[in-house]
């Protein structure tokens, strides 16, 4: 396996963006969310960044991060294709994304995940960032995504 960083305009991130649509959708309905930021803002002139995870010539996961102020890095986009999850790749996206982050200066790392996401919200507990909200109650009534920091 090896990671690119390329640009989201990259037709090998298809499948990404395929695949997030459809389980933002499934799980929220109609929603906004990979038209909410623009491209460019994952591209390293912009001080972001996006990268695919390759097993042989297929991209199996991914993520980006984008500056989300002078120190922080805020990821997004954090994917896995559907024929290869529970295997800890999603783990070694975000990993790799947070030593990119560091390379680049950045300090802290903040994210959000939405409420029907409970894989996502125990991958990022794992990797060990803070919760910036109540973990005991229901993620369905906390009114929002649920926000999340570490730093780096």
């Amino acid at each position: 396996m090896k990671f690119v960083y390329t640009k989201p305009s990259d037709p090998a991130a298809e499948p990404l963006f395929r695949e997030l649509e459809y389980e933002y959708t499934t799980r929220y309905g109609r929603n906004v969310e990979l038209s909410s930021y623009p491209n460019e803002e994952f591209e390293e002139a912009d001080g972001g960044a996006f990268l695919l995870l390759y097993d042989g010539d297929d991209a199996i996961a991914g993520g980006a991060f984008r500056r989300y102020d002078g120190n922080t890095a805020e990821l997004k986009r954090i994917w896995t294709h559907s024929e290869h999850r529970r295997r800890g790749l999603g783990r070694l996206v975000v990993d790799e994304l947070e030593r990119e982050a560091a390379r680049r200066g950045y300090t802290r790392v903040y994210l959000t995940t939405g409420p029907r996401q409970p894989e996502a919200r125990g991958l990022y507990l794992r990797a060990g960032y803070r919760p910036l909200f109540d973990v005991d109650a229901d993620p369905a009534t906390l009114g929002g995504p649920l926000p999340f920091e570490k730093s780096l």
